[in-house]
């Protein structure tokens, strides 16, 4: 089924009316027509997806024609017609009227009353809802509200009065919403506050009590992502959950602002995915938006400009082939008001922390989770970047960043030197912004850089570049000089990376501490060693590999040897970079060059490798070999 779904992603690009292809799209906001998809063999049901409540905002691209095009072309292909609905005013029935099921992708804007109001009306007269949520303190706009808070109608420790900490602008683009338990009202479910990461969901409920949505399912993965509470069995029921035994250390996401993990998974900790059944209509539900989204992203970050990065988890586990059953059945009417008129199990009430209560919950740390950059309003689309959603302004050229550093930082507080360079900018171009660190695993930062009168900073973390111009042919270079936290030891791995204002990363690579990467991993061998970082990053981010040759005769020279990096099946999904700097255009062995032995038989080179950015598997192998054929070395590594 999986293997049918790719390829049927792959031809429904003859049935396009809109080109869903992965670049930057002229200025577009909601006052443009919305993009609709139609079908060549229309199965006669139609799905709306929101797009009136933020879904762009921030990192976030949950549109058809973005982020979420593998999930709006499927469905085209299954024979739905899909359109994206975008309007400046609130949502009402007539907007929903005529549509079999209407999707709502992580909102970041809360509904009115009106609009709450109308959703469940939308439901009662046999329309279907999909709310797709995410984790807790996943504000993308900074509006304190948390797309979990928005589903629920309550925002966390603040139910008396959901415009808090709001100064008067906002208030007002706050008017006519109200805290309520709507969606435990309404739909008979919480998203709860809780945020797991590492972890894969693999209890399904049986096919035979999920009206058959869950046949053939096996795992969905989940990317810190929330669960659901039940809190009316009559009306809500789970169909996948989280394996028992999970834990704070190992299974809570990395920010989370709470224990993350409430009831150490299984059932108690709540559905991962749950079903309802609201009068006429249906819902459904889900806890994380990774499990839709691709990596097509179609906008510019609404608050800096900067260009999106999403997760390739349609295609993941099963998500794509289980989100497809969730609207088959979210699409098909029945006749029956609730779960407890058929002869299927009903689920327990999930136990119910007090906190995850309206009237008794904390907001645990002060909101926004950071300070928007200046001039930004999430209101206020006159103040989006250019390129982004609801913008005017036409996205600019991408910039082209790239941090030379010494092949081994220096431990010890002894300097070291960075160079910075900018091509593709605006000739005399200047960038004031700009801001550098090296952090290690988990986000710890680590270094410091050297003041223009020769002191240094008193703290470690991000700090600045200073002044950035282009010369006349639109390309700037700057020498840093840095420093590391002297208690950082050798061998350790780490990251530097570059920032044009708060939370605009736009470089990133690996580097290695000290005189070595990391320990010889096992199954090394004597011979042939290859020497990576102890995680392999993700996103297309670059990271150093060192080949080591044992056994050879001195003055030897190899130049035979060639390396990659495959999931299991034989993938290939790695790149090396070549000695100008450049990289390849496909993925699979390359060359290393040439490697020739010291006095002592032994040879090794230290080479830049990189994954497909659309790779989202944590494990992989790579392999050595010495011409097409002679696999001398394989081993397993992670990736995160």
């Amino acid at each position: 089924m999986r293997k049918m779904l790719l390829q049927g992603l792959v031809a429904v690009l003859a049935f396009f009316v809109f080109a869903l292809e992965n670049v930057t799209v002229s200025a577009e906001g909601p006052n443009d027509p919305a993009p609709i998809l139609v079908p060549s063999d229309p199965n006669g049901k139609k799905v709306l997806f929101d797009n009136s409540h933020g879904q762009t905002a921030g990192q976030s691209d949950w549109v058809i024609d973005g982020a979420f095009s593998d999930f709006a072309n499927a469905l085209l292909e299954a024979g739905y017609t899909v359109k994206e609905h975008r309007s400046l005013d609130p949502l009402t029935l007539e907007d929903l009227e005529g549509y079999d099921v209407f999707i709502i992708p992580e909102a970041q804007i809360p509904f009115k009353k009106s609009e709450q109001d109308a959703i469940a009306e939308f439901a009662e007269q046999g329309g279907s809802v999909f709310f797709i949520a995410d984790h807790y303190n996943a504000d993308r706009n900074f509006n304190r509200w948390d797309s979990n808070e928005i589903m629920n109608g309550w925002r966390r420790g603040a139910f008396d009065n959901p415009t808090k900490g709001m100064d008067q602008g906002e208030q007002a683009a706050m008017a006519g919403v109200e805290s309520t338990d709507w969606l435990s009202e309404e739909f008979g479910v919480r998203f709860r506050f809780n945020s797991i990461d590492n972890t894969t969901a693999n209890v399904i409920i049986p096919s035979d009590e999920s009206f058959g949505i869950t046949s053939g399912i096996d795992e969905i993965s989940i990317h810190a992502g929330s669960t659901l509470a039940i809190m009316n069995p009559e009306i809500a029921k789970g169909i996948v959950y989280l394996p028992d035994g999970l834990t704070v250390e190992e299974n809570k996401w990395s920010n989370a602002v709470d224990e993350g993990v409430y009831f150490g998974g299984g059932i108690h900790e709540g559905p991962f995915v749950a079903i309802g059944k609201k009068e006429r209509g249906k819902a459904a539900f889900i806890g994380d938006s990774s499990v839709v989204e691709d990596s097509t992203p179609k906008y510019r970050n609404e608050e800096h400009g900067g260009v999106k990065r999403t997760y390739d988890g349609f295609t993941e586990k099963d998500n794509g082939q289980l989100l497809m059953k969730i609207v088959e059945w979210l699409s098909h009417k029945e006749s029956y008001l609730s779960f407890s008129e058929l002869d299927i199990p009903l689920d327990q009430p999930s136990p119910i922390l007090e906190m995850e209560t309206p009237e008794h919950s904390e907001e645990l740390k002060p909101e926004p989770w950071r300070s928007p950059n200046e001039g930004y309003l999430w209101y206020d689309q006159s103040t989006f970047a250019d390129g982004s959603f609801g913008s005017e302004m036409d996205p600019p050229k991408d910039i082209k960043y790239n941090i030379e550093t010494p092949e081994f930082l220096p431990t010890g507080g002894e300097p070291f030197q960075v160079t910075l360079k900018l091509t593709d900018m605006k000739p005399g171009q200047v960038i004031e912004n700009g801001e550098i660190q090296v952090y290690l695993e988990g986000g710890t930062s680590i270094s410091q850089v050297r003041l223009p009168n020769g002191t240094w900073p008193t703290t470690y973390g991000y700090q600045s570049v200073g002044s950035i111009q282009a010369n006349q042919h639109g390309v700037a270079e700057k020498v840093l000089t840095m420093r590391l936290n002297p208690t950082v030891q050798d061998g350790t791995t780490g990251y530097i990376r570059l920032r044009i204002g708060a939370g605009n990363n736009v470089f990133t690579k690996t580097v290695n501490i000290g005189q070595s990467i990391v320990e010889t991993p096992p199954g090394g061998g004597e011979k042939y060693q290859l020497l990576t970082p102890k995680y392999i990053p993700l996103g297309g981010i670059p990271f150093p590999v060192e080949v080591v040759m044992n056994g050879l005769t001195p003055g030897q020279t190899v130049a035979n040897g060639q390396i990659q990096i495959y999931l299991s099946g034989g993938q290939s999904i790695s790149q090396i970079q070549f000695e100008d700097g450049t990289w390849p255009i496909t993925y699979g062995y390359f060359n290393i060059g040439k490697l020739t032995a010291d006095e002592n038989g032994k040879a090794k080179k230290t080479i830049m490798m990189r994954i497909n950015p659309n790779v989202s598997a944590y494990e992989a192998y790579i392999r050595l070999r010495l011409g097409s054929g002679n696999n001398v070395l394989t081993q397993k590594v992670t990736m995160r």
